[in-house]
């Protein structure tokens, strides 16, 4: 039989939908710099037979650089919110192409008028010289074969390292209940290893650090599993020995994964610093818990334990070097309303970790006029009212930000609307960058587990994409989702439009991203379009490659 299919080459900007063919026109053609990874995608979609096994090989310079994955959708439950923006691809569709599967033995099986994708990523240290590099796939079905070309041209200019503090929260308690792990054990550092260095690879540079288990996304009176790196023991009424062997191990390990930076989890409870987060110690011998929902974050107690933690827990940050690295946390999200708790925790925090890096996402920027944080982290949607009046720009966005065409990486949303926040957070001359969701695979508020392939929006509460980036895989491995692959790309293309700036001014870096537009680029204004798009990553690049040539 002659085996007849439709293909397509396609950027890692488009959606291919099973049921219906990709509408973004053939990108058969890229350009990136020296240490810059990227991805593109072959979408096919047999004519004839019913239903074939599709083989798959590639021939290139990239060596093993180059990874092949088959996307695989996942259903989506919510999708959005009622107040949701029109800057979706379909609100209402059952599933969304996310997850990125590691080709079986190069094959896969299409079927008649069935659109499939697959992935293809090379990494950023294979691409290590310049010129023209031709990728060559081929597609075999029984005697038939059809042969793509995809070339990548490697400007002679090394992408600049990242700059940009990135967190993307780093769910110990997740890992340990999917995969059935004893916190601390030598199984879950494995599984930890795996992770961070994965989150690591894709421009995380900070990490959510749990001395306690993270007051997080926990309903009022509700706990989740006890993840504490910091041990305890209670002797008698306000005194306390402490362990750091825990700690120590996971700041050593973030480091050799290529860590920059520590994300102190918050001392008190989320959205106010009402109560102090749980903690566990050893009082007589046994274990139990000693602060939590019914421990107010001013009473005597709780103080009293702060200020015996620490000097012990300063002067172990100061012998392991990291002191700059440190960045405390009060509680996050609080709101006008609770700015008497949330001032009195804050002023704590500051006398005991007085010289010590201070950041909570909140969005009123009253907080910050007041003095009671250094470094605010304000949502995307709030980004113009701090921008120039803070020391330092940090922003965030999570489910909330929906609206006026904000960045986010919802399901349902455009791929672009993903990666522009590169050259938003250029535009902001963003230090740093936070999202709630790596690997958070409960339900809201933490009250049970779920399967992150079977309920993608935390039980119906947040859109699917909001809660994580990663899905569980064999052997305590992550496998990722196209999400995460074009979120890091869009982290590269701020470190580009950096390179432009090295080599003339962050004037006319701005002036060359805003060419063209008729508003300067901001959080809620950019062009809808991935042909535009393309375009201004190829005329950066087209800056670039001309400044280098003159030296």
């Amino acid at each position: 039989m002659i085996f007849i299919m439709k293909t397509v080459l396609l950027s890692s900007l488009a959606k291919v939908f099973p049921d219906c063919a990709p509408n973004y026109g053939e990108s058969a053609s890229v350009s990136v710099l020296k240490n810059e990874g990227f991805s593109f995608q072959l979408a096919f979609m047999p004519e004839v037979s019913s239903e074939e096994t599709v083989k798959i090989s590639v021939r290139s310079p990239f060596g093993d650089g180059l990874s092949v994955y088959l996307v695989k959708s996942v259903p989506a439950g919510r999708t959005c919110y009622d107040d949701s923006d029109g800057y979706f691809l379909n609100k209402n569709r059952k599933a969304y192409p996310d997850l990125l599967s590691p080709l079986d033995n190069g094959k896969c099986v299409s079927q008649r008028d069935i659109w499939t994708s697959v992935w293809f990523k090379v990494s950023p240290e294979s691409v290590n010289s310049g010129g023209v590099k031709k990728i060559t796939v081929t597609l075999k079905a029984g005697k038939s074969e059809i042969k793509k070309i995809f070339t990548a041209e490697v400007i002679d200019a090394v992408l600049p390292e990242q700059t940009l503090l990135h967190t993307n929260w780093f769910h110990n308690d997740c890992l340990c209940t999917r995969y059935g792990a004893e916190p601390f054990s030598p199984e879950y550092w494995t599984i930890a290893e795996n992770y961070i260095r994965n989150a690591v690879n894709h421009g995380v540079n900070m990490l959510l650090t749990p001395i306690f288990t993270p007051p997080l996304d926990t309903e009022v009176g509700g706990e989740r599993p006890t993840v504490q790196l910091v041990d305890v023991v209670k002797k008698g009424k306000d005194s306390y020995s402490f362990g750091f062997e825990n700690f120590r191990k996971y700041i050593k390990l973030c480091l050799d994964c290529g860590i920059k930076a520590f994300e102190i989890s918050h001392l008190f409870t989320q959205w106010g610093a009402f109560a102090a987060p749980k903690v566990v110690a050893l009082v007589n011998g046994k274990e139990e818990k000693i602060f939590g929902w019914d421990t107010k974050a001013g009473g005597k107690a709780y103080i009293a334990f702060l200020g015996a933690l620490a000097p012990q827990l300063k002067r172990e940050i100061e012998e392991l070097d990291i002191k700059d690295k440190c960045w405390f946390h009060v509680s996050d999200e609080p709101s006008l309303h609770q700015i008497g708790s949330y001032r009195r925790a804050a002023k704590l925090i500051k006398e005991l970790f007085s010289g010590y890096n201070t950041f909570d996402a909140l969005s009123n920027i009253e907080f910050y006029k007041k003095g009671l944080i250094k470094t605010p982290v304000p949502n995307v949607s709030e980004a113009d009212e701090f921008y120039g009046k803070t020391e330092d720009f940090w922003t965030y966005y999570c489910c909330g930000q929906h609206r006026n065409f904000v960045p986010n990486r919802f399901f349902a949303m455009p791929s672009l609307r993903n990666r522009i926040l590169g050259f938003q957070l250029y535009r902001y001359n963003a230090k740093g960058f936070l999202h709630w969701g790596y690997n958070f695979w409960y339900s809201q508020y933490s009250k049970s587990e779920i399967d992150p392939y079977k309920v993608t929006d935390a039980g119906g509460s947040f859109p699917g994409g909001d809660a994580f980036v990663v899905y569980p895989g064999e052997d305590g491995k992550p496998l990722n989702s196209l999400r995460f692959e074009v979120f890091a790309e869009g982290l590269q293309d701020m470190r580009a439009l950096q390179l432009l700036e090295s080599l003339s001014s962050r004037r006319y870096a701005l002036e060359v991203l805003n060419r063209d537009l008729d508003a300067p680029l901001s959080m809620s204004e950019y062009p809808h379009s991935v042909k535009w798009f393309s375009a201004k990553r190829e005329e950066i690049n087209s800056e670039i490659k001309q400044l280098i040539s003159i030296g």
